[in-house]
């Protein structure tokens, strides 16, 4: 069988290309190995701006109708300076929503599947994919329940939205641009009977070379990721013996100054704790003949920022559009163009906050002069906000560079700032 696209990877970024390019009149195969509903690791967070993107396609209520939380505010603690306040509204929507991926990935799976021109097929492992003269012209795999025989699948281009350790990728052989390995391992747990104080929010705790963020999420529990030095191999020994009592030592140590390690104290663990042990910050070449590259398997940041899933949404949109501006016998021969707007565009968008995902990734202290700016931010009402919309767009790092100056100045002229 012969399709304009096959998409390999069917959860955020690959369900979301599949449905534009149907909408753009495309025929699309949607492949994954799991079968949904189906969870994977993530901080699964959305800000407002990938709320819109929801929207825009047409599955924002579906996505609401889940029992996920929506919410506004978010509390930052970097090592004594505190920074609490409201995420500005974009796309006409003030909100943030944490919703676990088995049900996420399953409804725009299934909204995908739901298009004219998309043909999604769950349980299918990809095995190799198919050249010719040099370019991919689609795919060869398997049912996963071993039943049949190997299936083969043509395709003008095979789109690799299979994740931070892409098989298209290493396939394809793209080149890695940028790398940059983290100081850090990562744990993530779920929690039941936790609280908060006031208003329902994010939380983002940073002391010395510890780290603790909570995201509140679906089922009324709340997603707690949580930190530490790789080089410290006794905590990742005992992590590695005894998750539950690891993670608990791990608040307690880092954060018992703080409210955070009572509260901890009082949740319960309600799922096997997962834990990521290294991870590479990269960013690949995005397109070559007959190929193209989505989500994480493009470019993975770290997870403490929150951008993957925005990154996903926007990717898939962006690909979509630049393929449709011409028809897909047109493909073959424009593919270096297509590239080179496909990839300066996601660098454009998305370098700031690949960078920024960079800053936290190291285990750096971060300097007094840091903190005292951190302190002058949370002092404001309006560089709060600046400092917020960074996450959702509302603002760019550059702003918050200016609200800086502008509180300095404020503060070595005697006049009050803005609170």
């Amino acid at each position: 069988m012969s399709f304009d696209a096959i998409v390999v990877g069917a959860r955020v970024a690959g369900a979301s290309l599949a449905y534009y390019l149907a909408k753009a009149g495309y025929q699309v195969l949607l492949l994954d190995r799991a079968t949904f509903p189906s969870d994977t690791l993530s901080t699964h967070n959305m800000f407002s701006n990938s709320l819109g993107i929801l929207q825009e396609m047409g599955v924002l209520e579906a996505v609401l109708e889940t029992d996920t939380p929506l919410y506004r505010r978010g509390r930052i603690q970097f090592d004594g300076a505190v920074i609490d306040g409201l995420f500005p509204e974009t796309n006409g929507i003030q909100g943030c929503l944490c919703v676990r991926r088995k049900y996420l990935d399953r409804i725009l799976f299934e909204h995908a599947k739901q298009q004219p021109g998309v043909t999604a097929v769950e349980g299918f492992k990809v095995t190799s994919l198919i050249r010719v003269d040099g370019a991919i012209a689609g795919v060869e795999g398997r049912r996963r329940d071993g039943q049949g025989e190997t299936e083969r699948f043509e395709a003008k281009l095979v789109v690799g939205a299979d994740g931070r350790l892409s098989r298209v990728r290493e396939w394809v052989g793209s080149e890695r641009k940028i790398s940059l390995p983290t100081d850090f391992a990562s744990y993530v747990a779920y929690l039941s009977d936790f609280r908060q104080e006031g208003e329902t929010h994010v939380e983002f705790h940073k002391n010395g070379d510890k780290l603790a963020i909570v995201f509140p999420t679906s089922d009324g529990q709340f997603v707690v990721g949580g930190m530490f030095p790789l080089n410290d191999i006794a905590r990742l020994d005992r992590f590695k013996a005894n998750p539950e009592a690891g993670f608990r030592e791990l608040i307690d140590e880092g954060f018992g100054h703080t409210t955070l390690a009572e509260r901890f104290r009082n949740a319960r663990f309600v799922e096997p704790i997962r834990g990521l042990h290294g991870y590479d910050n990269d960013w690949y070449v995005g397109m070559g003949e007959g190929w193209a590259l989505l989500g994480d398997a493009l470019t993975f940041k770290d997870p403490c920022v929150g951008q993957g899933m925005h990154d996903a949404l926007f990717g898939a949109r962006l690909l979509a559009d630049i393929l449709s501006r011409r028809p897909s016998d047109e493909w073959q021969g424009n593919w270096a163009s297509m590239g080179e707007a496909y990839q300066s565009a996601m660098e454009e968008k998305l370098m700031s906050r690949f960078w920024l995902g960079c800053q936290f990734t190291k285990n750096v202290p971060v300097s007094e002069e840091m903190t005292a700016a951190y302190n002058l931010v949370g002092s404001d009402q309006g560089a709060t906000g600046t400092f917020l919309g960074m996450y959702n767009y509302a603002s760019e790092p550059e702003d918050l560079q200016a609200e800086i100056g502008r509180l300095l100045a404020s503060v070595q002229g005697g006049a009050p700032t803005q609170v």
